[in-house]
């Protein structure tokens, strides 16, 4: 898969194949999850039967008849009045002034038009507003004919009325009925001339006015309140709106169509939602990936690890959800949810665990959501995150197989907790039966969790060539085909090997690099040897070595061999590709010095190629640590008398002279780290050849 993997990646840039990935992930999750967020609509009219019960799928405001219930509480309420004492004053007033207007009139002239006149003037000086009482010109007239005694006498009577009339609360709906009881009493008790009496009545119907207002602020303030206090008006999730069987009258229609169920009302408003979710899921990743510091190639293959196995896990989903509408109970708990948290977490790392974890747990709430749910299915999607935290946890370092396990277990028990939550929460009555599905339920989402990680990580670790902490522990094992190979046909260099392993491991260590994998490099870097091993010395038993028959560079050649040699066995075996990297980086390009001294020594022209290791440098921090220790471990073991000083300017030497050589070029490693691995080796080697006590001969 790697190298059809390795000819698309040629044609695209890294973003652009990410870009890609997240597309072609994207448009699989749209279509997915489409279906789970448009809803159900029906192809009802006003006026049939209804050929089966209709329930709310949401909970919505209906607002019809919130406004309904509003108008009808806005119009129990009663009007506010108000008794104004001030009006009756006013209006006895006005109508003093007008007795008065006549009057004086009257007292300054005795030309009767010029009297009308005068009284007219009177009246149009004064603001309209105030005086509301009108006279025609008969009937100032009329009144200019009467003699001071009456005038004064209708006058007081009419006060007196108005006065009386206005004292009491009057609402406009009484007004006239006052008025006709004002005027009975003026001409019951005002016996004159026909014209002035009327031009009297006249004055007292104007004078009666409402003096009960109604208050309009506050009147509306009562009918706002009336208003608010009115709860809206919902249907509810869940709840009927057509019985089967039933005539779907007007009212029940209006209901369909605000909940969107029917068929001339599908919206494409859902989509966009889910579109704008899925935008946003994959931006998270990009996002993630575009700025992990990882070399391409392991970089592309952590990409496609996590997008197959979220989009793996939104299958599972989806096909569990076909069933989740044929039982009562929450089947969905069935899920396992630390799947792919355990998944990513051991082939990729921890952060994109984590973000896929929540993913995925949004995505569960969309796929999951029942009919007469909300927008999400908080339930499982709080269940999926807590069950794949509780992997990372508990995951911290994966050594065995049975880890995955114990790991499941610890998932099981945090899954029965949230369920016991949610029934809680519920606070419906279960019985045993169910208590024992949900007990199964959480069970078997934290086993399936576990065995199908155990069961899928070998197709990964083959397909993407990665190199997990469970891979690398198998490959430990000394019952592996090469290392008993390595064991049985060099037994020096196997010891050489461990040796180097437990110095290259600590080192690594120290420094934040992978322990894990430098020590299984160091098991296998040296595999090659197997090829000729009497030409290396650890492994010549007796004293005879090949290489003094042979010419330097015959024997240089050799000696390079096995770094290819080794590689070559290590594909052959389908080892992975870090392994096989350091066994060709592991010496570098660095010189054979012994037999480039050898040749010079016998005079021989030669290019200073020809004796050095054919390489790579070492590319990664591990290679680095390998090369120095392997170096290390041979020249200290060479020593007579090792001692801690000298073992120090060896390792000081070596190390410089790796420096001098520029074989830490391609790597990531710095001048700081390589003081921590002097040292660490420093310690290391003065504990493996420690001083021993010099035991007396036996007897």
């Amino acid at each position: 898969m790697e190298k059809q993997i390795d000819k698309i990646m040629k044609l695209f840039n890294f973003r652009y194949f990410l870009l890609l990935v997240l597309v072609i992930t994207g448009a699989l999750q749209f279509g997915l999850m489409l279906s789970n967020v448009q809803g159900t609509t029906y192809n009802f009219k006003p006026l049939q039967l209804a050929p089966e019960t209709v329930r709310s799928t949401k909970t919505i405001e209906d607002t019809v008849k919130t406004e309904q219930e509003k108008a009808k509480a806005a119009q129990e309420v009663k009007p506010v009045y108000v008794f104004s004492e001030a009006i009756a004053g006013q209006r006895t007033a006005i109508v003093n002034s007008l007795f008065e207007y006549i009057t004086t009139a009257k007292s300054e002239s005795d030309n009767p038009e010029e009297q009308v006149k005068a009284v007219k003037k009177k009246l149009a000086s004064i603001d309209n507003k105030e005086i509301t009482i009108t006279l025609s010109d008969e009937q100032i007239a009329a009144l200019l004919a009467l003699d001071d005694k009456q005038l004064l006498h209708a006058k007081k009577e009419v006060l007196s009325f108005v006065k009386a009339t206005l004292e009491r609360p009057i609402r406009t709906e009484r007004v006239a009925s006052e008025q006709d009881a004002i005027e009975s009493k003026i001409r019951a008790r005002l016996p004159m001339g026909l014209n002035a009496q009327d031009a009297i009545v006249h004055i007292g119907r104007s004078s009666i006015v409402e003096t009960e207002l109604l208050d309009k602020d506050q009147t509306n303030k009562l009918i706002e309140q009336a208003r608010a206090s009115v709860e809206p008006t919902r249907l509810l999730q869940g709840q009927i709106i057509v019985q089967e069987g039933q005539i779907i009258d007007n009212d029940m229609y209006r209901q369909l169509e605000l909940l969107g169920m029917t068929d001339n009302q599908r919206s494409f408003k859902p989509a966009v939602g889910l579109l704008l979710l899925i935008t946003l899921q994959m931006t998270f990743i990009y996002v993630v990936f575009e700025r992990e510091p990882l070399e391409l190639r392991k970089k592309r293959n952590a990409l496609l690890i996590t997008m197959i196995i979220y989009a793996m896990s939104l299958i599972l989903m989806k096909l569990l959800s076909f069933i989740v509408t044929d039982f009562d109970m929450m089947i969905a708990f069935v899920f396992p949810t630390a799947l792919a948290t355990m998944l990513v977490r051991m082939l990729v790392n921890e952060r994109t665990a984590i973000l896929i974890t929540v993913l995925i747990a949004a995505a569960g709430g969309v796929i999951f959501q029942e009919g007469y749910s909300a927008v999400l299915q908080m339930e499982m999607a709080l269940y999926i995150i807590f069950g794949g935290f509780a992997s990372l946890f508990f995951m911290r370092n994966v050594e065995k197989r049975s880890h995955i396990l114990t790991a499941s277990g610890i998932v099981s028990i945090v899954n029965l907790v949230f369920i016991m939550f949610y029934l809680l929460m519920t606070q419906s009555n279960y019985g045993m039966k169910e208590l024992a599905f949900y007990g199964v339920a959480a069970f078997m989402s934290g086993f399936m969790s576990g065995t199908l990680t155990m069961g899928l990580l070998p197709f990964f670790e083959s397909a993407f060539g990665v190199l997990s902490a469970l891979r690398l522990i198998e490959l430990s094992n000394p019952n592996h085909p090469l290392l008993k190979k390595l064991l049985v046909e060099t037994p020096g260099t196997y010891h050489h090997s461990v040796m180097v392993a437990n110095l290259a491991e600590a080192a690594c260590e120290e420094i934040g690099a992978d322990g894990l994998l430098a020590r299984v490099g160091c098991y296998y870097h040296d595999i090659g040897k197997t090829v000729r091993p009497t030409f290396f010395i650890e492994n010549q038993m007796a004293s005879m070595n090949p290489h003094d028959a042979m010419a330097p560079e015959k024997s240089a050649e050799i000696i390079k061999a096995h770094t290819t040699d080794g590689a070559d066995l290590l594909r052959k075996y389908k080892m992975p590709q870090e392994i096989i990297d350091i066994a060709l980086q592991h010496h570098g390009t660095s010189l054979l010095k012994f037999f480039w001294y050898k040749a010079n020594e016998e005079g021989k022209e030669l290019d200073e190629c020809d004796f050095r290791y054919p390489g790579p440098k070492p590319q990664t921090t591990e290679a680095a640590v390998i090369s120095v220790a392997d170096s290390v471990e041979a020249a200290v073991r060479s020593m007579k008398e090792p001692t801690p000083d000298k073992i120090r300017k060896l390792v000081q030497a070596i190390i410089a002279d790796r420096l001098k050589d520029d074989q830490f070029d391609e790597c990531d490693i710095s001048i700081k780290q390589l003081k921590t691995i002097e040292e660490v080796l420093c310690e290391t080697l003065n504990g493996i050849f420690h001083s021993r006590i010099e035991y007396p001969e036996m007897k």
